[in-house]
Parts: C-alpha cells; structure tokens; sequence
C-alpha cells in the first residue's frame, strides 16, 4: 500500500483484517515511526483498533523502503494524494513517483492498483511510466482502477460493507484477481474498462455533491417563501426515485473529496471541448452559502467589526479531524476580513487548526466558546452539541444571536428562551440590527 494517508491507511488496515499481509509505505519517516509506535496520523472511528491488532498478529507492516514493501508484493496500492492545481487540474507527482518506483524496483509480475482518485486516462498514463521507464527491460504487469467510495468518519464500515466495488482494467484476469480481495465481503463487484471506472469515482461525488448544492438553493428560496426546507427535504426524500440521503441543508460541502473531485471534473470537462454549466454552478451555490452566514450575522448584529464571534465545530464533518476545504474555516476567513474576533472549539480538530487558525482564539468547551459571545455559529454538527446547556449560553453570552448553520437545534425552544435565532432555509429572514 503506497501512502498512508486517509485512504491508505484505511484499506492497508481492512485488507491485513481479511487477512492478507499487507505492508504500508510511506516516505514520511516520522508518520511512519509514529504509526510503527501505534500513534494514528488521522482520527477515524475504530482505525486505532484494527491498525493495533493486525500489527499484533503480525498481518500489518509498516516501512519508508520501496524495496522492502515491494519484495514478493502481489499487488500495488497506490494510495497517494492528487491535490488540487492551479486550474483545478489533478496534481500527478506524487502517483509519476509511485509507478517510476515500481518500474524500478520490481523484477517479478505484479498488479498495479491505482487506489488515488485520479483524472480519467490516468490508468494508461500510468502504465506508460512504467513501461517508458522500463525501456528494454519488460515488466510483466496490469494496471486497475480502484476507485474509493470511503466516507470520513464511517471509513471502517464502508470498506466492510460497500455499496459496490468498482474494478477497471484492460485486463479481465487482473481485475478478477483483484475482485478474490473483495470476495469475502459479498457486495456486488463492477467490472468495466480503466476510464469508466475512474469516471465513475467523480461522477459519483460530483452527483453528491450537485445533491447537496440543490437543497442549499432550495433553502434559500425557502426562507424568502417562508417555508422550512427540513420538512421540504423529508417531503422529497420519501419519493423513492429521489431518497433522503444528501439532503441536509447547511454550509455546503467540503474535505478532501468532493471540493476536489467536481473541480478536476470541471476542469477535464472544459479541457475537453465540453460546457459545465452545471458543476460550475454546483461549486458557486456552495461558496455562496459561506458568504450567507456572514451576511446574516452582519445584519443581525449591525457590524462585525470588533464583534465577538463564537464557531462550534472546525472539521468539515462531524467524527474526523479533517479540517481541508472545511466550510467553517472559510466562514472564520469571512469574519475575520470584517473585523471580527472568532472563538472557537471543536471534539477532535483543534490541534489540526492551530497552524491554519493563527487569530483564532482555541477554547476547551463549546461553553468557552459562547462567554462574551456576541453571536455563536454553530458550524459542525458534532453528536456533544445536539443537547447543550442553553440556559448557561444564554446568561453568558453578550448578545443571544446563534446562527445554527446545521439546523440541529429547536428554533422555537430557543427563541422562547430569548435568542434571536436563525437557521438555514427554516422561513426565517434576519431582521436588521435596530
């Protein structure tokens, strides 16, 4: 498994649990050494557990050595970042650098999988480093796609029991020999060609994400009608052609995946030849929900300048650490830029937001985080703020506004208590400040 990041790490750890001995490698010799010594790089729920035991029972390694994780290996993972480009193009170095690696070092056939979500064509890039590096000295090898539908915070779950298991290659037996890894968990196994299987990794989340985007449209013409766009989303949702799933309005996506993914898909699309018109829109409708916080709080309050903002939550989800593309960093940015002082608490994304967050005050508790508060935003719905003393919030904050950015709390139980509250899409407008 080449890269221990998220899904590195994740999938290195599943398979060793199937059983198959697995060594995960990784060039970043202190998380290497950290990992070695049982110490996580990410928080994922049940990841500290299986990593543990599999090293225990001798099924899981870890090394910064190409050679050593090579030697014998039937397969190669390779599960390295693809960050964003200028453009929104892909970056490619770090999978060039995984495959020139196998072209070096290995001398036995093998299966390259390509684990990374990676632009379509990717697959036969990679087998042309290969090959182009391996001039006159042929290796015997294929190449899969692999895409990963692994969901932050249910990671462990969705590897144990896909949806489905998508496998691309010009080679039927490679794929099949891969599907063997899968046979145990007795999910439905797609097999197709390299590019239809890359593309359907971003078509998949860029559907998500257009999911996402719509009930955020929907809601903000909700709160001008007056409707509540919970119950819009319910009402929608037992329609079996649409379901409930990605219809919770609030701040938009963000993580790793989805900010990425439409923007790469974005950018392959106008690359080539093609208009669209709608993941551009996709991506507007969610920026557009930030700048929406700050705008109400800027009404509700008459002025950010020298106010005191308190934001519940940090990570783009609740039950990860991960703070990347997070949609409660971007609305801090917002704040900041009008002046304001930003407090802020999160269950497990503190530390990560240390270095990115240098004029945000850190607290210990979300109760912290609302003394003095002029306006308290709630902006991951983490499980430890669905029941929160508000009578305590309420004595200590300076003004009793909260933004609640998730639609997680009872509007009319807190408006009773005396905040001025106001949500997403709940037919709410914000009245102005006096």
């Amino acid at each position: 498994m080449i890269g221990t990041g998220y899904v590195g790490l994740v999938t290195g750890a599943c398979f060793a649990d199937l059983g198959n001995t697995v060594t995960c490698l990784d060039v970043d010799e202190t998380r290497i050494e950290r990992l070695k010594q049982g110490i996580m790089p990410i928080y994922e729920p049940g990841l500290e557990q299986i990593v543990l035991q599999n090293v225990r029972h001798g099924r899981l390694h870890f090394t910064t050595s190409y050679p050593e994780a090579l030697k014998d290996a039937e397969f190669a993972f390779i599960a390295v970042g693809t960050p964003s480009g200028v453009d929104g193009e892909a970056d490619l170095q770090y999978v060039r650098q995984a495959a020139e690696a196998i072209a070096d070092i290995v001398d036995h056939p093998i299966i390259v999988v390509n684990k990374s979500t990676v632009p379509v064509g990717t697959g036969d890039w990679v087998a042309e480093v290969i090959n182009r590096r391996r001039a006159g000295k042929p290796l015997e090898f294929s190449v899969v796609s692999n895409p990963e539908f692994l969901r932050e915070g249910s990671a462990i779950n969705d590897f144990m029991m896909p949806d489905r298991v998508v496998l691309g290659s010009l080679h039927r037996q490679a794929a099949e020999k891969v599907a063997q890894l899968y046979q145990s968990l007795r999910c439905p196994i797609m097999i197709t060609d390299l590019r239809t299987a890359e593309m359907i990794k971003y078509a998949s989340n860029a559907f998500l994400a257009t999911r996402i985007s719509f009930i955020n449209e929907i809601a903000n013409i909700c709160e001008e009608l007056g409707a509540d766009v919970r119950e819009v989303a319910r009402g929608m949702g037992l329609d079996k052609r649409i379901g409930p799933a990605f219809l919770d309005a609030g701040l938009g996506w963000g993580g790793s995946c989805f900010p990425k993914d439409v923007k790469a898909l974005a950018h392959m699309a106008v690359l080539h030849g093609t208009h669209p018109q709608l993941l551009q829109a996709v991506m507007e409708i969610n920026r557009n929900q930030r700048r929406r916080v700050v705008v109400k709080l800027r009404k509700a309050l008459g002025t950010l300048d020298q106010k005191v903002i308190g934001v519940l939550g940090l990570s783009f989800k609740p039950n990860t650490d991960d703070i990347r593309e997070a949609p409660a960093l971007e609305v801090i940015h917002l704040l900041e830029n009008e002046g304001a002082l930003v407090k802020a608490y999160d269950p497990q994304a503190m530390e990560n937001a240390r270095s990115v967050l240098p004029r945000v005050q850190l607290v210990e508790t979300p109760y912290q985080v609302a003394e003095g508060a002029d306006a308290l935003v709630l902006a991951t719905e983490w499980n430890e703020f669905k029941q929160l003393d508000f009578e305590q919030i309420y004595r200590s904050m300076r003004q009793p506004v909260i933004m609640d950015a998730r639609n997680l709390w009872n509007p009319d139980q807190l408006r009773a208590m005396g905040f001025t509250y106001f949500g997403i899409g709940r037919g709410n407008s914000v009245p102005p400040k006096g």
